[in-house]
């Protein structure tokens, strides 16, 4: 990896630049203006950085989306606890209100994307975006809200979908001008000519091409499938149909939980090298939770199949 702002030695960085001033331009910057060069063997494509988002807000603000992140994990920790326990499939309508994938805390999600930008202090969203979305995603997946029949389990899932939905576009709002800088920073080299001047061997691309990782994605379409799945097996009234949806269903939600744990393991490898602690931590409470399924899934089972003899014997 070229850390040109790490180890700014390069005759062409220079000394007044401050190195992490550059270092959050690049992160922050929102348009790559093209500019001609005079030498297209050794710059065949010259970048400069033409905009960046706003000022970040105070430092109060990192530290309530802190909170309010750190609290939202810990119900729902809490709630897939109570619910491994006792066996259960589904959870009381109260609970579902407490979940992030709720009709209360996503709607709060969202807010937290839509400003994530500059929300970048000391709880950065473009680098704790990612887990945040899956902690929406796993608590949407983890809890089918019990035997609701009624309009109102449709009106619920729907406006998580809804959620979801806008919840990945504004987090690829924040996430991908935040990997372009990073492909910009450690795959080119300074012109010299500005702070932002770059000279790159390829063009440069939206989202860069060392992180591949996106909110918009087949992990959330997956998820959003399922949901949706789950509203046709309450609607649809034949038993024929409605075992089909129920196999399909089933699938899904298998292949949802694969790829967020692909995705969890994915980010903590190949996101940017910077506050690793937070990294480990953030990915970290999101695979227990995964794994907390897989435990679930596998009780589930056992005790299926311990109570296929006894059904036997007492027919």
């Amino acid at each position: 990896m070229n850390r040109l702002l790490w180890l700014p030695e390069s005759s062409t960085f220079q000394p007044v630049w401050n190195p992490y001033d550059v270092q959050n331009t690049f992160f922050k910057c929102i348009s790559w203006q093209v500019e001609e060069t005079l030498d297209a063997t050794s710059c065949p494509y010259h970048y400069v950085c033409d905009r960046t988002y706003p000022a970040n807000f105070p430092l109060a603000v990192d530290v309530l989306v802190l909170l309010f992140t750190s609290a939202s994990y810990l119900v729902t920790l809490f709630i897939v606890i109570m619910d491994l326990s006792s066996g259960r499939r589904g959870i009381r309508s109260p609970n579902r209100y407490l979940l992030p994938s709720g009709p209360i805390l996503l709607p709060m999600i969202i807010l937290a994307f839509a400003k994530g930008s500059q929300i970048n202090t000391i709880f950065p969203l473009s680098y704790m975006g990612p887990p945040i979305l899956q902690l929406v995603l796993i608590s949407a997946l983890s809890f089918d809200h019990g035997a609701d029949k009624d309009i109102k389990y449709t009106f619920f899932a729907a406006s998580t979908v809804s959620g979801i939905l806008h919840a990945s576009l504004y987090l690829d709002s924040i996430v991908l001008p935040y990997y372009t800088g990073f492909d910009a920073l450690v795959s080119s080299t300074f012109s010299g000519e500005c702070e932002t001047c770059v000279c790159r061997k390829e063009a440069l691309v939206v989202g860069g091409k060392l992180v591949k990782y996106r909110g918009w994605s087949v992990t959330t379409f997956l998820v959003v499938g399922v949901l949706c799945l789950r509203i046709l097996c309450r609607i649809v009234v034949s038993e024929t149909e409605n075992a089909k949806l129920l196999v399909l269903k089933g699938l899904m939600e298998r292949l949802s939980w694969i790829s967020i744990a692909i995705d969890c393991v994915y980010l903590t490898v190949k996101s940017p090298p910077e506050r690793g602690l937070l990294r480990i931590a953030a990915f970290g409470g999101i695979l227990v939770l995964i794994c907390l399924h897989v435990l679930k899934e596998a009780c589930t089972y056992v005790y299926a199949m311990a109570n296929v003899p006894t059904q036997s014997l007492t027919k």
